[in-house]
């Protein structure tokens, strides 16, 4: 396999995403060969003895790559102090401790959701600059105008950071009363930034009433019932990984 970055490796063993590997090695967690390891330190996972909490980490034969349905009312974390349910619980107990999602889908929020063990598919999919796509049907409180629409496109400032442009389609009105009339959108986002989609229809006045990923770059599945799960197909994952969106 040859030497490669200890964060890398950890990824690929599905321990966690490169960003979180490296958090490990930050906290003293990884060693190799006995000694601690450091952000940059390289090494050959088939030769060198590397280890995460002690416990000796060895890379899968396969990745596992799950699409899961997530329904409103779960959290997308492995664990809650408040006891609340969480995506882990619609997972077959057998594969809970491998996985980890790919990105978020806030507690109030349904849809798609990638659930792998895959630590540097997770990276490339996570970051703005390979452009994965996610693609959501947004139900709004009456009808942003043009000039709202622009902002949205264009991006909008949160945190202090301007959002990347987005692409933004009606998808149908619901409501008799025009005064009271809801709105559907398809929203189409290259970045994932904490409940994101809702600020900004909230920054120009029209709250987010219905929240539903609908595809993750070229992956979709609109038989997948609520709560249900099942294995990506080899040229979904291909696809994935080739970055096509």
């Amino acid at each position: 396999m040859g030497r490669d970055r200890v964060q890398k490796i950890l990824a690929r063993a599905g321990i966690a995403s490169r960003r979180g590997a490296e958090e490990l090695i930050r906290q003293g967690r990884v060693t190799v060969n006995g000694r601690p390891a450091r952000i940059g330190d390289k090494a050959d996972a088939a030769v060198d003895s590397i280890k995460v909490d002690g416990k000796r980490v060895r890379a899968p034969a396969t990745h596992l790559y799950l699409l899961l349905n997530k329904p409103k009312g779960y959290l997308t974390t492995r664990d809650d102090p408040q006891g609340r349910p969480t995506v882990f619980d619609l997972v077959p107990r057998s594969l809970r401790r491998r996985l980890f999602p790919v990105g978020r889908l806030d507690y109030d929020s349904e849809g798609l959701l990638l659930l792998t063990d895959d630590g540097e598919l997770a990276q490339r999919l996570s970051h703005p600059r390979h452009g994965c796509a996610k693609t959501y049907a947004v139900k709004v409180k009456g009808e942003p105008d043009a000039t709202a629409l622009g902002r949205l496109r264009r991006g909008i400032v949160l945190d202090g950071k301007r959002t990347l442009p987005a692409r933004i389609e009606p998808l149908k009105v619901t409501g008799r009363r025009a005064a009271r009339h809801n709105t559907w959108w398809k929203v189409v986002l290259r970045e994932g930034r904490t409940r994101q989609i809702r600020e900004m229809f909230h920054r120009v006045g029209h709250p987010v009433q219905r929240l539903r990923r609908t595809a993750i770059g070229p992956v979709t599945d609109a038989r997948l019932a609520s709560g249900a799960s099942r294995a990506l197909e080899t040229d979904e994952i291909e696809r994935l990984a080739g970055g096509r969106a």
